[in-house]
């Protein structure tokens, strides 16, 4: 149930979801034998959305699935494709005892499935040969009525332009390694990029996806953590990727978040430091920390699960609750630290998080205290973080800040403020919470603080 609604002062706009299609490249190559059946089952049984292969022609004008123009390196017999009748390299086998493929027999056995689709990589020379190959290609395509279910890639893009001209519905998506090989020609005819990871930027992202053009991105990935991390924090559309298993749990993770432009500087107002993460899905920590009152340059923010996270680095994420726009430090610390108790009889609750707080984690006890852990006043309502949650701060009174504690830095900061800067909810009577530093104050003295103030009826006025 969400019982609070209330707008921050800047506005948040959520610029997409955050899910990403998990390609697996040849199949699931690190288990078994590349651009088999074998190894395409078990990237779909991984979580793959997609499977990648790779085409070439033979004598006879067959497309053969295989990265190679020469069979030895996964059949151990040299043979070349093009100087090759498909019924000979149909008996050539892999390791894992199945033939080398032509993509009608892989469209025939996947055709009653659909929930297998192909991502079909062109492999063409530099004067792009064979010409022959993209009319083939949509032959098959529309044979076993696979229009819905395969996207095409290629280094070549006179190859994706082809296909653009023979079969305008079918995503083309075109494969760089250098960013000098994009150019608005280029784009006229296409429908993504498929770039090394070595190469791209959330700013080239950013650029294509205004450009209405999806975001692959291929890397050997080697289950780097460090690198995954990295990667799938980037609005991607898509990863190409050895390890599909691996791509699945990321996006597992990321999926149903939505992600959001910041861009702003923000203050830690937590009472101890917080950790950094390197991805807020999986909760992969750096073994770093922001320290209370450290300043920091946030880009954007994600929400996972219902927690606000803010991007601070390439790969470093924390928890959004005790960061502040507000750069005045004294507006926060102020109250940092200081006891709170229960301002009436109504028993508040007391929050998951002061941005959306929907889940409810107790409930606020009558003559308890409770210590000021961290402040956030991001919104119109001014926000407590206490050990057992989040509380708005309207529905307890402050213990500490008197004209009679002069020496107390915190009192100092709070006379310092703005009258309309300071909360008015300050106790004047804490004689059981500080005692030695407890005496009768003027009129005078008690119209010095902020009005309205709620006085207690022990209060020494």
């Amino acid at each position: 149930m969400r019982k609070f609604a209330f707008l921050s002062f800047f506005l948040v706009i959520f610029i997409f979801q955050s899910g990403f299609l998990v390609i697996g490249h040849r199949g699931n190559p690190t288990k078994y034998a590349e651009e088999t059946t074998q190894s395409f089952n078990s990237a779909f049984a991984d979580g793959a959305d997609y499977v990648e292969l790779d085409l070439h022609v033979s004598k006879d004008n067959q497309l053969v699935v295989s990265h190679d123009r020469d069979l030895t390196r996964i059949t151990g017999t040299s043979a070349i494709v093009s100087q090759n009748f498909f019924s000979y390299l149909n008996t050539l086998k892999q390791a894992n005892g199945e033939p080398v493929y032509s993509l009608a027999q892989l469209f025939s056995y996947y055709q009653k499935n659909p929930k297998v689709k192909f991502l079909i990589e062109t492999k063409k020379t530099k004067a792009n040969n064979p010409k022959n190959m993209e009319p083939f290609l949509v032959e098959l395509i529309k044979k076993y009525n696979m229009q819905d279910r395969v996207m095409v890639h290629s280094f070549s893009y006179k190859s994706l332009k082809v296909m653009q001209k023979l079969m305008p519905e079918i995503p083309r998506i075109f494969i760089v390694g250098s960013l000098k090989r994009i150019n608005f020609d280029v784009l006229s005819y296409i429908d993504g990029i498929n770039i090394s990871s070595k190469i791209v930027t959330p700013a080239l992202i950013t650029q294509l996806h205004y450009l209405k053009k999806k975001v692959f991105v291929w890397d050997q990935m080697h289950e780097d953590p460090k690198q995954w991390n990295w990667l799938v924090n980037l609005p991607i559309d898509g990863v190409v990727t050895n390890y599909p298993a691996t791509g699945y749990q990321y996006k597992i993770a990321k999926s149903g978040t939505k992600e959001f432009k910041v861009n702003r500087l923000a203050l830690y107002t937590g009472s101890t430091s917080t950790p950094i993460q390197e991805n807020p899905y999986l909760n992969v920590q750096t073994g770093t920390s922001i320290l209370t009152k450290q300043e920091v340059k946030i880009s954007s923010g994600v929400i996972v699960n219902g927690k606000k996270y803010y991007k601070i680095g390439r790969a470093q994420y924390v928890l959004a609750d005790c960061f502040n726009y507000n750069l005045n430090p004294e507006e926060s610390f102020t109250y940092l630290n200081k006891i709170v108790t229960l301002r009436d009889e109504s028993h508040p609750q007391a929050y998951d998080n002061p941005t959306s707080p929907n889940t409810i984690l107790g409930t606020l006890k009558a003559q308890k205290q409770y210590k000021i852990l961290g402040v956030n006043s991001n919104s119109s309502q001014t926000w407590f973080k206490t050990e057992i949650g989040w509380i708005q701060s309207k529905n307890v009174l402050i213990h500490g800040i008197s004209p009679d504690f002069a020496s107390d830095v915190a009192t100092k900061d709070y006379f310092a403020l703005p009258t309309k800067k300071r909360l008015t909810n300050i106790s004047l009577a804490d004689n059981a919470l500080f005692p030695a530093n407890t005496k009768k104050l003027s009129f005078t003295e008690y119209l010095t603080i902020s009005r309205p103030l709620t006085v207690l009826k022990n209060a020494k006025l």
